[in-house]
């Protein structure tokens, strides 16, 4: 005898990429998991063909993460204000990305005491702008037409944070277990 398959989406339970975690305990946040990670590859792909399209072609996703956070409120950055933002334990990761945004003339390097900070130049700060004018029209509008509430937007992204420290909790106890 052969199982069926339920007929309807009231049969399938959560959508997640492995049910053997799923039938733990919190079943939901293996599907909160799974959503993350469809979501992160959309938003880096997004990220990386916005920015060629916008003329910062060859980007990778961290490289224009990067570019954006030192155009961020024209305030110089550096590396270890860069890794906190991102939670990027790799400063290696940061320096790559910093070299390469300078080597294309859309970082320059500066100084606070004695640490190195990156700042936008105005090539930098012109690409940041044209991204911007694509997001708005390819994906902001697109975005609003679903009729989503933003202050649940908001909230998400609130519990996406909060949830952060919970992985990041649960890493340091991995580590020394």
């Amino acid at each position: 005898m052969t199982a069926q398959k339920p007929t309807s989406a009231e049969g399938i339970g959560p959508i997640v990429s492995a049910s053997h975690l799923a039938d733990g305990g919190l079943p939901a946040l293996s599907e909160m998991e799974f959503a993350l990670v469809i979501l992160s590859n959309a938003y880096q792909r997004w990220i990386t063909r916005c920015t060629a399209a916008a003329g910062g072609e060859g980007l990778s996703s961290v490289e224009v993460q990067i570019l954006h956070a030192v155009n961020h409120r024209e305030r110089d950055k550096s590396q270890s204000e860069l890794c906190m933002m991102f939670n990027i334990e790799d400063t290696h990761v940061v320096a790559y990305a910093l070299k390469k945004l300078e080597a294309l003339g859309l970082v320059e390097p500066g100084r606070r005491g004695k640490e190195r900070t990156a700042r936008i130049t105005k090539e930098g700060a012109e690409l940041c702008l044209r991204y911007r004018a694509l997001r708005e029209k390819l994906l902001v509008e697109s975005t609003r037409s679903l009729g989503l509430d933003e202050s649940r937007i908001s909230e998400i992204a609130a519990l996406m944070r909060v949830m952060s420290g919970q992985y990041d909790q649960a890493s340091r106890a991995a580590a020394s277990y």
